[in-house]
Protein backbone atom coordinates (compact mmCIF):
# COMPACT_ATOMS: atom_id res chain seq x y z
CA UNK A 1 0.00 0.00 0.00
CA UNK A 2 1.27 3.48 -0.81
CA UNK A 3 0.93 6.39 1.58
CA UNK A 4 -1.73 7.98 -0.63
CA UNK A 5 -3.65 4.70 -0.74
CA UNK A 6 -3.50 4.68 3.06
CA UNK A 7 -4.86 8.23 3.16
CA UNK A 8 -7.73 7.34 0.84
CA UNK A 9 -8.61 4.20 2.82
CA UNK A 10 -8.28 5.92 6.18
CA UNK A 11 -10.55 8.73 5.09
CA UNK A 12 -13.37 6.25 4.42
CA UNK A 13 -13.75 6.33 8.22
CA UNK A 14 -13.86 10.13 8.44
CA UNK A 15 -17.00 11.44 10.14
CA UNK A 16 -19.13 12.75 7.26
CA UNK A 17 -21.08 15.03 9.60
CA UNK A 18 -18.04 17.27 10.15
CA UNK A 19 -17.67 20.56 8.30
CA UNK A 20 -14.37 21.36 6.55
CA UNK A 21 -13.34 23.49 9.52
CA UNK A 22 -14.25 20.72 11.96
CA UNK A 23 -12.22 18.17 9.97
CA UNK A 24 -9.16 20.39 10.30
CA UNK A 25 -9.75 20.99 14.01
CA UNK A 26 -10.40 17.30 14.67
CA UNK A 27 -7.22 16.42 12.77
CA UNK A 28 -4.84 18.73 14.62
CA UNK A 29 -6.44 18.02 17.99
CA UNK A 30 -6.24 14.29 17.28
CA UNK A 31 -2.55 14.61 16.39
CA UNK A 32 -1.89 16.23 19.75
CA UNK A 33 -3.94 13.68 21.66
CA UNK A 34 -2.46 10.60 20.04
CA UNK A 35 1.08 11.99 20.27
CA UNK A 36 0.42 12.51 23.97
CA UNK A 37 -0.64 8.88 24.32
CA UNK A 38 2.58 7.79 22.61
CA UNK A 39 4.80 9.89 24.87
CA UNK A 40 2.90 8.65 27.93
CA UNK A 41 3.92 5.08 27.08
CA UNK A 42 7.55 6.15 26.74
CA UNK A 43 7.34 8.18 29.98
CA UNK A 44 6.06 5.16 31.87
CA UNK A 45 8.92 3.10 30.45
CA UNK A 46 11.63 5.68 31.18
CA UNK A 47 10.41 7.16 34.45
CA UNK A 48 8.20 4.56 36.13
CA UNK A 49 9.89 1.24 35.41
CA UNK A 50 7.24 -0.15 33.06
CA UNK A 51 8.18 -2.42 30.19
CA UNK A 52 8.06 -0.59 26.87
CA UNK A 53 4.87 -1.86 25.25
CA UNK A 54 5.99 -1.69 21.62
CA UNK A 55 2.76 -3.21 20.31
CA UNK A 56 0.70 -0.54 22.08
CA UNK A 57 3.09 2.18 20.90
CA UNK A 58 2.73 0.91 17.32
CA UNK A 59 -1.06 1.20 17.62
CA UNK A 60 -0.74 4.78 18.87
CA UNK A 61 1.55 5.58 15.92
CA UNK A 62 -1.16 4.22 13.65
CA UNK A 63 -3.61 6.63 15.27
CA UNK A 64 -1.13 9.47 14.70
CA UNK A 65 -0.99 8.44 11.02
CA UNK A 66 -4.78 8.54 10.77
CA UNK A 67 -4.97 12.06 12.17
CA UNK A 68 -2.09 13.14 9.94
CA UNK A 69 -4.07 11.86 6.95
CA UNK A 70 -7.18 13.69 8.17
CA UNK A 71 -5.31 16.97 8.62
CA UNK A 72 -3.68 16.67 5.20
CA UNK A 73 -7.07 15.96 3.64
CA UNK A 74 -8.54 18.97 5.41
CA UNK A 75 -6.02 21.30 3.75
CA UNK A 76 -6.24 19.63 0.36
CA UNK A 77 -2.87 17.84 0.37
CA UNK A 78 -1.99 14.22 -0.19
CA UNK A 79 0.45 12.59 2.18
CA UNK A 80 3.02 11.83 -0.51
CA UNK A 81 3.33 15.55 -1.28
CA UNK A 82 3.71 16.41 2.40
CA UNK A 83 6.30 13.71 3.03
CA UNK A 84 8.29 14.57 -0.10
CA UNK A 85 8.34 18.26 0.87
CA UNK A 86 9.67 17.26 4.29
CA UNK A 87 12.46 15.16 2.75
CA UNK A 88 13.35 18.02 0.39
CA UNK A 89 13.56 20.41 3.36
CA UNK A 90 15.75 18.01 5.34
CA UNK A 91 18.08 17.39 2.38
CA UNK A 92 18.54 21.15 1.99
CA UNK A 93 19.15 21.58 5.72
CA UNK A 94 21.45 18.56 6.12
CA UNK A 95 22.94 17.75 2.69
CA UNK A 96 25.52 15.40 4.21
CA UNK A 97 23.23 13.99 6.91
CA UNK A 98 22.48 15.38 10.37
CA UNK A 99 24.94 17.99 11.59
CA UNK A 100 24.60 19.47 15.10
CA UNK A 101 26.17 22.77 14.01
CA UNK A 102 23.67 23.14 11.15
CA UNK A 103 20.89 22.29 13.59
CA UNK A 104 21.92 25.06 15.99
CA UNK A 105 22.60 27.66 13.29
CA UNK A 106 19.73 27.52 10.84
CA UNK A 107 19.16 30.08 8.14
CA UNK A 108 16.34 32.60 8.64
CA UNK A 109 13.04 31.12 7.53
CA UNK A 110 14.25 27.52 7.85
CA UNK A 111 11.38 25.92 9.73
Amino acid sequence: MTINEYQKLAMTTLNPALSEKEVLLNGVMGLCGESGEAIDLVKKWMMQGHELDKAHLAKELGDVAWYLAETATAIGYDLETILQANIDKLKARYPEGFDACRSMHRKNGDE
